[in-house]
């Protein structure tokens, strides 16, 4: 059943229905709803879990099976989920798990090199709207075809970093030498083909590791997913094949009929995380480095586009990265939630009793643009956030999410009062027509700010702190 035909009714009939609140909702519909809206999990209801009530737990998790199933990689708090998917397309619902990138180590690379380039990837990081957006994996290459190399190489890795693992290698016996040091720590392994895939599929239910499946044929790679899952292979992932340049259109055909056939099609056999490996650009793209790193860029954008779930490169310079980080990270928010911050006071520098108090709204966007002028001019002042739900301040006043009584109130709520000696508030130019409602419901003077944030500096500069 697709989860956009699943009635908050069908998953209520099968829960308690005692209204006990230890999910953290006040009765059982509304959690059965927040089911429905992929906002919780089943496990949030405790008496589900409990034999009592098995069957109930048991069905819920059959109509809530997304259409793509879910893959771990990795164990505890760096474990990384890939797939579990319900939908083909963004604004039908949302998606949920964010496209891991691995970054590949080739074995036959120096060890001091290897430790470097650990230490490179595990430091790319970029504070993206409150965020910090980085990589995710590694993914260790057995280019030396030797799998006790392979096997030291792995091990070093996992000595240095607690990141989830790729075991890249079409050789059994290399993966073989690989897993028997570091299954425990559940790394995904890269790949099965039509040449290897009894040896590849019998360790990996061995050795309980996910299987990565490959082949450019589709026909083969269902092929193979149904000989994986009749041998009793649960975590499956799937990879047609990654092609650069003129070829790349028909890589994208080939993830976009895979994804297809299991969201609008419910096909099961297709239904697993799909796997694309840009380093593929490196081998068949002629030109220098920085032409090689912008194809795979460029090839790795298309491929977090059309719904791939695991991303293996090569690629570290920040200007290639960078792009792919921003990218998944807007893709992977919620369309139904804007991106908000906490509402509350914020204090900027070292502000004293006559520092200006300004507000803004909780729209992430907003909040961040006007604390990064703040910051760069060097204003000391307090900041107040009002919850606007999210929304910009244009949006906001026009919603009707942003009032005056709404201003009053945060000022009151926030004990900005007791900072200052003055009653003067500088409120943001798009919502100048609310100066006069604010000042009659909250006693404080109003001061129309600039439209802009990066106005403040020269309006202080010219207005404050303003005639008494």
């Amino acid at each position: 059943m697709s989860i956009k035909r699943v009635s908050p009714m069908d998953i209520y009939k099968l829960l308690p229905r005692t209204n006990c609140g230890e999910c953290g909702e006040s009765t059982c519909m509304a959690f059965a709803i927040k089911l429905v809206n992929m906002e919780a999990v089943v496990e949030q209801c405790k008496p589900l879990l409990t034999p009592e009530y098995k069957s109930g737990y048991d069905q819920i998790k059959s109509i809530l099976k997304p259409a793509v199933a879910e893959v771990t990689v990795g164990v505890g708090e760096n474990a990384v989920k890939i797939g579990g998917e319900y939908i083909m397309y963004r604004h039908e619902l949302t998606y949920l798990n964010p496209t891991p990138i691995a970054i590949d180590i080739p074995d036959t690379m120096p060890d001091d090199a290897v430790v470097e380039r650990i230490r490179k990837v595990e430091s790319l990081k970029y504070n993206y709207i409150g965020r910090d957006i980085m990589l995710d994996m590694f993914a260790v290459r057995c280019t030396s075809n030797d799998p006790e190399l392979f096997s030291k190489t792995v091990k070093l890795v996992t000595n240095r970093t607690s990141w989830p693992l790729v075991l890249c290698s079409l050789n059994p016996k290399a993966i073989e030498a690989a897993l028997k040091a570091v299954a425990d720590q559940k790394p995904l392994v890269y790949a099965a083909t039509v040449d290897n895939w009894s040896e590849m599929i019998d360790l990996c239910l061995r050795y309980k590791v996910p299987l990565t499946l490959l082949s450019h044929d589709l026909d083969k790679l269902v092929s193979l997913a149904k000989t994986a899952t009749s041998m009793g292979l649960e975590e499956i992932a799937l990879d047609p094949g990654t092609l650069p340049k003129e070829y790349l259109s028909h890589s994208l055909n080939a993830y976009t009929m895979l994804r297809w056939r299991a969201c609008k099609e419910g096909y099961e056999l297709a239904g697993h995380p799909l796997v694309g490996s840009t380093v593929t650009t490196w081998l068949l793209v002629d030109g220098d480095k920085n032409e090689k790193s912008w194809w795979e860029a460029c090839t790795a954008a298309n491929l977090i586009v059309r719904f791939v779930d695991l991303i293996i490169m090569h690629s570290i310079e920040g200007w290639a990265i960078l792009p792919l980080l921003i990218l998944r990270d807007n893709i992977y928010t919620d369309p139904r939630k804007p991106v908000s911050v906490e509402p509350g006071l914020r204090v900027i520098g070292d502000p004293d009793e006559n520092s200006p108090v300004m507000f803004t709204t909780n729209f992430a966007l907003t909040y961040y643009t006007v604390l990064s002028d703040l910051e760069a001019a060097k204003i000391n002042c307090y900041l107040l956030v009002v919850d606007t739900e999210g929304l910009s301040v244009e949006s906001a006043v026009a919603g009707r999410k942003l009032t005056a009584d709404l201003v009053a109130e945060a000022l009151k709520e926030s004990g900005v009062g007791d900072k200052v000696k003055h009653r003067k508030l500088i409120i943001p130019g798009r919502a100048s027509r609310l100066s006069g409602e604010i000042e009659e419901v909250s006693g404080w003077k109003v001061l129309v700010g600039p439209l802009d944030s990066s106005g403040i500096p020269k309006f202080l500069s010219e207005k404050w702190p303003g005639e008494d």
